[in-house]
């Protein structure tokens, strides 16, 4: 009793008001200083985590970790809290996926960084088959260089993003499958190169971009599904997905680019592909 009399009095001189300390969320460190690829999925963090009560703290890691080493530090809970990558069966057996796609599919639409010598190299390329004359290059710990040998497409890789690029430039491959969520960033880093986009084609499979805890963080990740869900619901989701997607989605004229359909067989049955708020659809040419 004399404990509870004690921590009334205190309340009532700090005005009735408590400083909660705030929660530390780490997430991957961006791959260089002037990486913003990972700009949208903190900030979208920081507005699910927002609501929450008890205030939450978001910290980069203290070292920079590529996919497959930052889900393996998330499942030891060495290093970090959170992350974010393309779901897969194998991916979500090792962590815990919160399952609403955060980029909206954007992820599964690839465009093609080729060098500007070769400009015209996809101008005919109608099909998977057409495609697999050529080599893509990819890294190898993405999910993407799997998917795209499953479709009969070769695939040469690197376990350091950074010299993909170089690699392209050198001709060691022909073409590199990105994102539209992250091609134009990247071409104008590499346009020294002669690195362009290809404006012939775009690829297309079903794939989401999930943030991801450690399995034993199951409360974490319950507050961030209900952030989400809070941010879908009110809007403000696909407004901030928008705000920074919008002008690259306009600028890759997709619904005038022949649409190559490639299958996923490493997307897992739980995807909530039956929820169409959650996904992004293109008109077909």
């Amino acid at each position: 009793m004399l404990r509870k009399l004690l921590l009334i009095g205190l309340l009532a001189c700090m005005g009735g008001s408590v400083v909660l300390a705030a929660e530390v969320i780490t997430y991957p460190r961006p791959e260089s200083a002037g990486d913003h690829r990972g700009d949208y999925a903190v900030e979208l963090l920081r507005l699910a985590l927002s609501d929450g009560g008890t205030p939450v703290e978001l910290r980069p890691a203290a070292e920079v970790m590529n996919q497959e080493r930052a889900l393996l530090a998330l499942r030891s809970g060495q290093g970090l809290r959170v992350t974010w990558s393309m779901t897969t069966v194998e991916r979500e057996k090792m962590v815990l996926p919160i399952r609403i796609p955060i980029y909206k599919g954007l992820i599964g639409w690839r465009l093609a960084l080729i060098h500007a010598s070769r400009s015209g190299m996809l101008a005919r390329v109608s099909d998977a088959a057409q495609l697999a004359q050529l080599t893509a290059g990819q890294a190898a710990e993405w999910p993407d260089t799997d998917i795209l040998r499953a479709n009969g497409l070769k695939v040469m890789t690197s376990t350091n993003y950074g010299s993909l690029f170089k690699m392209l430039g050198r001709g060691r491959f022909d073409y590199m499958p990105r994102s539209v969520s992250e091609i134009w960033t990247e071409a104008n880093w590499h346009r020294a190169d002669g690195l362009m986009v290809d404006d012939s084609i775009v690829l297309h499979y079903p794939a989401a971009v999930y943030f991801f805890v450690a399995k034993s963080d199951a409360a974490l990740a319950e507050r961030i599904r209900l952030g989400l869900e809070r941010l879908i619901a009110d809007g403000r989701f696909d407004r901030l997905f928008y705000s920074y997607h919008a002008e690259q989605i306009e600028r890759a004229r997709l619904s005038r680019r022949r649409v190559i359909e490639l299958r996923n067989p490493l997307l897992p049955p739980e995807t909530p592909l039956s929820r169409p708020e959650l996904w992004l659809r293109f008109p077909q040419p």
